[in-house]
């Protein structure tokens, strides 16, 4: 018995095998084609290494740069002040070269050379900390000794200064040194 709708093909007839000789040929063709991927990919990886190197030597050139830099910079700033302070170095001079038989100084002169300074070093952004009277401050102040306030309203304040507190822009660099009441 055998189904009228399924027949067995006979040996001659082409069967569903050609589909693998078409896979085979595309296979083939892939085959083919895949070299030239390798290749791209390939020559992309240069390319990235390339980058990389030239990214890297970049880098290096841009921090050794940075460091001259800096150093030329420091040097620069002392320089600067230096510079700002060799005229008052020269009048300190002159007036020792005045001192009388007496050894007695002009203090006019002093006065001059003082405020010479002073006007050098604010011109370079020092200014001086104003302490006496203020309430204390740790971030500003070093409290070298506390002393019985003269009155109430002075306890917790500076009541004297030894030694002047300095900012250099907005920066601190030397604390006042102060008597604290209490």
């Amino acid at each position: 018995m055998t189904n009228p709708e399924f027949t067995q093909p006979e040996e001659n007839e082409q069967t569903p095998q050609a589909d693998n000789g078409a896979e085979t040929n595309g296979s083939a063709a892939e085959t083919t084609d895949q070299p030239s991927a390798e290749q791209k990919l390939q020559s992309e990886n240069a390319e990235l290494k390339d980058k990389y190197i030239r990214l890297v030597a970049e880098f290096d050139n841009f921090r050794k740069r940075t460091l001259r830099e800096k150093d030329e910079l420091v040097k620069t700033a002392s320089e600067n002040v230096i510079k700002a302070i060799l005229p008052v170095l020269d009048d300190i001079e002159r007036a020792q070269a005045t001192y009388g038989e007496d050894g007695k100084v002009d203090t006019q002169g002093i006065e001059l050379i003082f405020n010479k300074l002073t006007k050098a070093v604010a011109g370079k952004g020092l200014k001086a900390m104003e302490s006496k009277g203020q309430a204390f401050d740790p971030d500003l102040h070093e409290s070298i000794t506390q002393f019985p306030a003269p009155s109430e309203d002075l306890k917790g304040k500076v009541i004297d200064e030894v030694e002047k507190g300095y900012y250099l822009g907005d920066k601190v660099i030397r604390f006042a040194k102060v008597v604290v009441g209490v």
